[in-house]
């Protein structure tokens, strides 16, 4: 495979998001995965060899397009992973939800446990324990897909400076 790079490419020409960071547009893409396919088929190339090629601005150019082009073959496998991922933990949750909505009854030596009334006692352990699991798997859900804020953590305090070799009192 050969370098189909239009000597013309302009790079300060890419489109932008509001925030002024370059986009990868569908030809970039493309652009990418030629470099990487050039890469492949020719071991030994440079990433400068790769910037000339392809008209990337520096190697550090035609080393980051490598690195999208590795993320978006693998991009598909790990989506396909998180839907999987998803639904067992969907299957689960409604297995936990089905425990919750039961009624649960108190057992002692293999017999209903009966209140005064006659009627069954209820016991709330399993629905509880349900209950904990929900949330575990709720929680595993939020990790998969990146729902929780990260954590933040604040330090305080002050800062004690000491000046060596000159008396306190000279200072005043």
């Amino acid at each position: 495979m050969t370098a189909n790079h239009d000597p013309d490419y302009d790079f300060r020409a890419r489109p932008r998001d509001g925030n002024g960071k370059f986009q990868r547009s569908i030809d970039t893409v493309k652009r990418d995965a030629a470099a990487a396919q050039y890469l492949a088929d020719h071991p030994g190339t440079t990433f400068q060899q790769l910037a000339d090629l392809f008209g990337y601005h520096d190697r550090s150019g035609a080393w980051r397009a490598i690195q999208n082009a590795k993320a978006d073959v693998i991009r598909p496998a790990v989506e396909k992973l998180i839907q999987t991922e998803s639904e067992q933990l969907d299957d689960l949750y409604l297995l936990a939800r089905e425990i919750i909505d039961r009624n649960h009854v108190v057992v002692s030596h293999g017999r209903i446990v009966v209140g005064d009334d006659g009627k069954p006692l209820q016991d709330d352990g399993p629905r509880m324990q349900a209950i904990q699991t929900a949330l575990r798997i709720r929680e595993s859900y939020r990790k998969l897909h990146g729902v929780d804020q990260p954590a933040k953590t604040e330090i305080s305090g002050g800062v004690k400076y000491e000046v060596v070799g000159v008396d306190p009192e000279d200072l005043t």
